[in-house]
């Protein structure tokens, strides 16, 4: 049996353990976002929003992240709220994945966060096929709505992860490499220096 590259991906693609930099440049992240939006998409709503982080946005996410925990938990030592901001930096870059729920719409919800699911799969897809790796995350802060909105998002709209793709040290039977990963913009937002904004 020949594997296409399609199936290759399909069937070897694994979640990255540990990230680091380089973080990819910027026609490798063009052409993982553009298999995003090849999602499977009911009623051409183009549901999903990639918001980009990196660099000095990072920081700033991270600021947003601890600012939620110690809106949440009160509670919350100062350690902990370190770690917090401390997440975003595992990767060089993050993709944020979300569904920006369309009402009213004959397309229930559901459809529209699965989706955006979809798209965040291609994502992951998309960086394995070009030998590169990522993982998906969540938490806490998908469903916070401080966090949704710093994001330019509404409390209706969905975050279903988060895509960090990075160069990252791999290891299967003994083979260990450094691979490295990719970015983009279209109807993806991004961090700018002084403001979060959506395309």
């Amino acid at each position: 049996m020949i594997l296409t590259a399609s199936l290759d991906a399909l069937l070897n693609r694994e979640s990255a353990v540990r990230l680091a930099a380089p973080a990819p440049d910027d026609a490798a992240l063009d052409m993982i976002l553009r298999s995003a939006v090849s999602a499977p998409d009911h009623g051409r709503l183009r549901p999903w929003r990639f918001i980009i982080v990196r660099d000095e946005a990072r920081p700033r996410l991270g600021e947003v992240m601890a600012t939620a925990l110690a809106r949440s938990r009160p509670e919350a030592t100062p350690s902990m709220l370190d770690l917090e901001r401390a997440k975003v930096m595992r990767a060089p870059l993050i993709v944020i994945v979300a569904a920006k729920i369309q009402r009213p719409s004959k397309i229930p919800d559901i459809e529209q966060i699965l989706s955006a699911g979809a798209a965040a799969q291609n994502i992951l897809l998309a960086t394995h096929a070009q030998g590169f790796g990522a993982m998906w995350k969540t938490g806490a802060n998908a469903y916070d709505d401080f966090v949704k909105s710093a994001l330019g998002l509404e409390p209706s709209d969905a975050i279903v992860g988060a895509a960090l793709p990075g160069g990252f040290h791999y290891r299967v039977g003994g083979l260990e490499g450094l691979f490295v990963l990719a970015r983009r913009a279209g109807i993806i937002g991004s961090i700018g220096e002084r403001k979060w904004e959506e395309a």
